[in-house]
């Protein structure tokens, strides 16, 4: 039996200069920046404590992954992010969460249900 993870990709690379970028680029100009999921999860100083508790108390395992990293560990390039993927052992991805869901939310609360009513569904599915 193969486990199942979802991965949640920023539209961002990693690493503490694109970190600073990306944070200078939320409190000037917020309405161009182009990563919904790390504008609606994320403060300047970090994770908010409530999409961090809701992650937590998900019913599968979860990783976060910035676009580069998803590149070298899944060699899946051009992909329109932010996503969330479902990834089983087998390092299969499926896309779960498209873009365009993600920036069609427009507060932490939206995000939350529609990761809500997607996993309803996946594991309804699933039995």
């Amino acid at each position: 039996m193969t486990s199942t993870k979802l991965i949640f990709v920023y539209n961002a690379d990693s690493g503490l200069f694109n970190t600073l970028t990306d944070i200078a680029h939320k409190l000037l100009s917020p309405q161009t920046y182009k990563c919904n999921l790390c504008a609606i999860t994320h403060t300047a100083l970090g994770m908010r404590e409530e999409w961090k508790q809701f992650v937590e108390n998900l019913p599968l395992p979860v990783e976060f992954l910035h676009k580069d990293e998803l590149e070298q560990q899944y060699h899946l390039k051009s992909a329109d992010l932010p996503a969330v993927y479902l990834a089983s052992d087998a390092a299969e991805l499926t896309l779960f969460i498209t873009p365009e869901q993600i920036n069609g939310c427009v507060q932490l609360e939206d995000l939350k249900q529609l990761i809500r009513d997607q996993l309803q569904s996946h594991l309804a599915h699933a039995k």
